[in-house]
């Protein structure tokens, strides 16, 4: 994801793509300020879904607005923010679909071998 504004130091590496929803009812900025030579902040409207890159090791700094002033709401791991690119999600998809797959054969076995177990006792 390209970051025209204030793009991540040049020997950065690993960085994710993080998600930000602000769900209150109050402006808020978003603020980095724990990366050297890198600064990032961003108004973040309510409702808003605020979406950008930063290292794992990154912190983002909530400030909630008020009149004339601004309190630190919250500080967040940017690791905790990460989201998944279509990709990875497709992989998580793909194995949570065999997984499902493969709990139905099971159940569907058990379901077998009880009835002729059944079947067994009712004979004897």
């Amino acid at each position: 994801m390209a970051q025209i504004l204030d793009p991540l130091p040049p020997d950065s590496t690993n960085p994710v793509v993080c998600c930000y929803v602000n769900a209150t009812s109050k402006i808020q900025v978003a603020r980095i300020t724990n990366i050297p030579n890198w600064y990032f902040e961003r108004v973040v409207f309510p409702g808003q879904r605020l979406i950008f890159e930063a290292l794992p090791t990154a912190l983002l700094e909530i400030h909630t607005g008020m009149m004339a002033s601004a309190i630190l709401s919250d500080t967040i791991a940017c690791s905790s923010l990460a989201i998944q690119d279509e990709a990875e999600a497709e992989v998580d998809a793909d194995i949570a679909s065999s997984r499902d797959r493969d709990s139905q054969e099971l159940v569907a076995e058990l379901a077998t071998v009880m009835k002729q177990s059944e079947q067994l006792s009712l004979a004897c």
